[in-house]
């Protein structure tokens, strides 16, 4: 079953690297946005993708200000020299930017629109820091009062707060995000080089020697937040977390990444070069008024009714570690064994760049799918100002 009128097919799929944010200058610091995606532009035509017959690019990204301001798209085709007939747009939408993306390219091949689209997303958080833009939810109090605006890392706190979520059970996720990502390998990773320099061939941040004890250790970082006046307004004071309860260890690191796919009808499989190695089943986008990080919940369950499947047919869930607690309550609310939630890490160990991630998930879902012989996997991303977006994709 799918919640398309006729298939959607993905052709290929790729991704950087995803580079550690550090304030002397990340490992990626000097990669402008426009030039992360068009490596991985150039990727895709190398791997077969015949990019004249390529009918539209669409990238997330979740802050459009500086190096990914305007049409980060537009500018990263023409960068990697694609054919000048090759258009491009953005979609924004906070963390689920990326997501967004796909859906969008999935329906314009499932309406007959087009037959070939890339979609995708990128950020680089070294060179445009996340509100860089000043959007006026975060900046001005009346409409502030009017979203119920909160930081993340609040959201976060009351979400595992509300849901009876310990430090210890945080910590301990993270420990083994951690652990599987510093053990994990990926062929579809495509390496930044500067000239015949590797600049990054592999994700930075995982420490495999990552402890229980260390972790338990560090100290919460939204417990003062100014954000939880706003919490206040809406919340009982009792339900505020004494102290905070996620960490440096626990909260996603900040990194500069994009990810770039090819979805096509039937027709496409001359264009891009390559049998389908899988199907876009599912696309939703789901929001809730509400200063948790919740919306990812909702955004599952629909994407997996809309597919005509339970959580019983997962193999894979790609959970975004939008903070610890965000597959932690993904993977309680849907029942799933853990052992299926992020096998080979997540943002926690090795960074979520913001409108990258959603590409990022699937990339990583399709390569678990193909090792494990699996057919079904769950993608879910939780953003600011109660969204949630999710994808099922089918592997052919």
């Amino acid at each position: 079953m799918s919640q398309f009128s006729s298939d959607v097919f993905v052709y290929d799929a790729v991704r950087t690297p995803k580079g550690r944010v550090r304030r002397g200058g990340g490992t990626l610091a000097d990669v402008p946005a426009y030039e992360l995606l068009a490596t991985l532009l150039r990727a895709l035509q190398a791997r077969g993708l015949d990019a004249e017959q390529v009918d539209d690019i669409v990238i997330g990204t979740s802050t459009a200000a500086g190096d990914q301001g305007g049409d980060v798209a537009r500018a990263a085709a023409l960068w990697a020299q694609w054919p000048d007939t090759v258009p491009g747009g953005v979609v924004s939408r906070l963390c689920c930017s990326g997501l967004d993306a796909i859906g969008t390219a999935a329906a314009k091949v499932a309406s007959g629109m087009h037959d070939v689209v890339v979609a995708g997303g990128v950020e680089s958080m070294s060179r445009v820091p996340m509100l860089t833009d000043k959007p006026a939810f975060a900046y001005e109090g009346p409409l502030q009062d009017v979203t119920g605006y909160v930081t993340i890392g609040v959201a976060a706190d009351l979400t595992a707060a509300d849901a009876g979520f310990t430090r210890e059970d945080l910590d301990r996720y993270a420990v083994t995000s951690h652990r599987r990502s510093a053990a994990s390998t990926s062929a579809s990773i495509v390496p930044i080089t500067s000239g015949d320099t590797v600049v990054l061939d592999r994700d930075e941040g995982a420490r495999a020697d990552a402890s229980l004890d260390g972790f338990a250790s560090l100290g919460t970082l939204f417990g003062d937040d100014p954000s939880w006046a706003l919490v206040a307004r809406q919340l009982p004071d009792s339900l505020r977390p004494v102290g905070g309860l996620h960490t440096l260890g626990t909260a996603p690191q900040l990194a500069d990444g994009a990810s770039a796919l090819v979805l096509g009808s039937g027709r496409s499989r001359s264009a891009a070069g390559s049998d389908p190695i899988g199907r876009i089943v599912a696309v939703t986008q789901t929001a809730v008024r509400s200063p948790r990080l919740t919306a990812g919940v909702s955004a599952a369950r629909a994407a997996l009714d809309r597919a005509g499947i339970t959580a019983a047919n997962l193999d894979v869930v790609e959970a975004n570690e939008s903070f610890a607690v965000s597959p932690l309550l993904v993977a309680r609310e849907l029942g799933l064994d853990l052992a299926r939630v992020n096998p080979n890490g997540g943002a926690v160990a090795t960074g979520h760049p913001l409108g990258a991630s959603g590409g990022m998930l699937l990339v990583n879902a399709l390569d678990e799918l193909v090792r494990t012989d699996g057919e079904f996997a769950l993608l879910v991303i939780p953003g600011g100002l109660g969204l949630g977006a999710a994808v099922v994709v089918q592997r052919v």
